[in-house]
């Protein structure tokens, strides 16, 4: 009976660290430039952010080579602050954008930066291990139109659903 159960976590666990089709990471990433405080501008709906505004993420280094994940965010009816810590590492090597993330245990998913600002890491478009996860990141708490319609030319080609996409409210109290 324990085989089943570990083949069925494995192929879950695996699962959740793949990739949309046709999303390929970036190469030549630099962890260095990548660390410190992002704005979340738009994402996709999941349950771990539903009815959160002023979404950000800080990423530091941890003490066992990893990343550290800080999610912050607030909650739209109460206006109060939401945070969740998590941990991440590379699943392939150091200079490729593909990283698995875990909020909760043992259990990673995928963070694939599959278009990056080259020159001064502006903003970062991510997927998960599917077209239902899906963020644009940024520096600053708003983007350019420009930006905004190139990650959403993007997304549309690589099959994620941009009309529902939700664009983050960062004007919040």
């Amino acid at each position: 009976m324990r085989l089943p159960l570990i083949c069925i976590l494995y192929l879950c666990l695996a699962g959740c660290l793949g990739a949309p089709d046709n999303v390929v990471p970036v190469k030549e990433f630099e962890l260095d430039r990548y660390l410190g405080q992002w704005y979340e501008i738009a994402r996709l709906d999941h349950s771990f952010e539903r009815g959160l505004d002023a979404v950000s993420a800080n990423y530091s280094l941890r003490d066992d080579g990893g990343i550290r994940v800080l999610n912050s965010g607030v909650e739209r009816e109460t206006g109060a602050l939401s945070q969740a810590e998590g941990r991440a590492y590379f699943v392939e090597d150091s200079s490729t954008g593909y990283l698995k993330v875990s909020f909760f245990g043992p259990f990673y998913g995928s963070y694939i930066i599959f278009d990056l600002d080259p020159d001064g890491y502006e903003y970062a478009f991510v997927a998960g291990n599917s077209t239902d996860y899906l963020w644009l990141l940024a520096r600053s708490p708003q983007v350019s139109d420009e930006l905004m319609a190139n990650f959403v030319n993007q997304a549309e080609t690589l099959g994620f659903d941009v009309g529902n996409l939700i664009v983050v409210n960062h004007q919040v109290n």
